[in-house]
């Protein structure tokens, strides 16, 4: 349901009505020349994987983006001991306001563990998403608020049933567990302590 809602958001926002026969004709030739230069580029460039119902056993190559400066960060500027966390949030679900604040309030529990909060939302929205609603966690070197904006996660680790969609995974980026939605704090310190 979540994937076919992305879509539908990315499809639709993404029409561009034009009244005048002169531009939409330009339109169509613009657009079948650039389907074919998509082709072309296809045919020599291997396919990027398809998102499965299954999370990512491993970590795979992704871009997201540090959300207060905006700087790259990729595979490789993960950490490279303790378990690595990510939860995929939206910033106005209350259960994920729910889970950082618990995961806020029991840091020493969890502190040799990195988090990486992932959002494809507004960057505006996820600004003060840490500072509302965890503020334990602003400014650990181990938490960083990551800005999805080429749908990285949905695409290459998971489409999760339901926010906030978390999974750990050991340093060897090898998949530890994960779930999806609300989780007692108890079982959340279990899982990331593993």
């Amino acid at each position: 349901m979540l994937a076919a809602g992305f879509f539908f958001v990315l499809a639709t926002s993404s029409c561009n009505n034009s009244n005048s026969a002169t531009t939409a004709h330009a339109d169509n030739q613009t657009t079948t020349e650039q389907a074919h230069a998509a082709t072309a580029t296809n045919q020599q460039q291997p396919q990027q994987p398809v998102a499965s119902t299954e999370p990512a056993a491993s970590i795979p190559d992704f871009t997201f983006y540090i959300l207060k400066s905006g700087i790259r960060f990729t595979k490789s500027d993960l950490a490279k001991s303790g378990n690595l966390v990510f939860i995929f949030f939206d910033p106005t679900c209350g259960h994920c306001q729910h889970e950082a604040n618990d995961i806020g309030k029991h840091y020493d529990r969890v502190k040799n563990a990195n988090f990486y909060f992932v959002s494809m939302n507004d960057p505006s929205l996820m600004a003060s998403f840490l500072d509302t609603w965890a503020t334990p966690l602003v400014g650990k070197e181990n938490v960083e608020v990551l800005y999805d904006r080429g749908a990285d996660f949905v695409n290459k680790f998971h489409i999760p049933s339901q926010y906030p969609a978390t999974y750990i995974y050991g340093a060897n980026g090898e998949l530890k567990e994960y779930w999806n939605g609300e989780r007692n704090i108890n079982e959340i310190i279990t899982a990331i302590n593993k």
